[in-house]
């Protein structure tokens, strides 16, 4: 009786063992994503072009319905929700960008709800649609540096090159966005 008791501790603790290496497989997978080979990003549409974020930076994405006005915030504040119990302030990146869209295109937006441990405030950025996330190598990422110098290069990591399944010659630009870096521009506001 004493030898199968001791069997099943040992089977335990070799199980919470295996458990542990997965644990820190999953860690140095997550860590290399976020290293110079390779990044994930969220991937979105806002009027006619491809933005993308960071997806360590992302908590969720949500549909964009019922956020309530704030009277006098500026333009890119679009509102408040009631997130779970947590009043979450939506900022309309369309706005701080400063590019046009049709009505028809905003009819079903989503919010993509930042991480709180990394913003240090709850917010969420409301998009036209989100289509993906995607992981691209380090040769497929222009640093922001070499991309431009317009406003938007002072929010820019970088330009991203999709290359289409189709054809592989055309290439698809998404706009990398720093959007610690936007939401460190207007702090002052939310």
């Amino acid at each position: 009786m004493m030898e199968t008791a001791t069997t099943a501790s040992e089977k335990s603790r070799k199980n919470r063992r295996k458990r542990r290496g997965t644990g820190s497989v999953v860690r140095k997978i997550l860590a290399r994503g976020k290293s110079g080979n390779s990044v994930q990003v969220v991937e979105f549409k806002i009027g006619k072009e491809i933005f993308a974020f960071d997806l360590f930076d992302i908590r969720e994405v949500i549909a964009g319905e019922d956020i309530t006005p704030i009277p006098e915030s500026p333009p890119y504040i679009k509102g408040i929700i009631d997130l779970r119990g947590a009043i979450t302030t939506i900022i309309d990146l369309k706005e701080i960008l400063h590019i046009t869209t049709n009505e028809e295109a905003a009819k079903n937006p989503r919010i993509i709800v930042l991480d709180q441990m990394v913003m240090g405030k709850k917010i969420g950025v409301l998009v036209q649609d989100v289509f993906s996330v995607s992981t691209y190598g380090s040769d497929e990422i222009e640093r922001g540096e070499q991309t431009t110098d317009h406003t938007i290069g002072d929010v820019m990591i970088g330009v991203i090159r999709q290359h289409q399944i189709e054809d592989d010659a055309k290439e698809k630009l998404i706009l990398w966005l720093n959007i610690k870096k936007i939401v460190e521009n207007i702090r002052q506001n939310l």
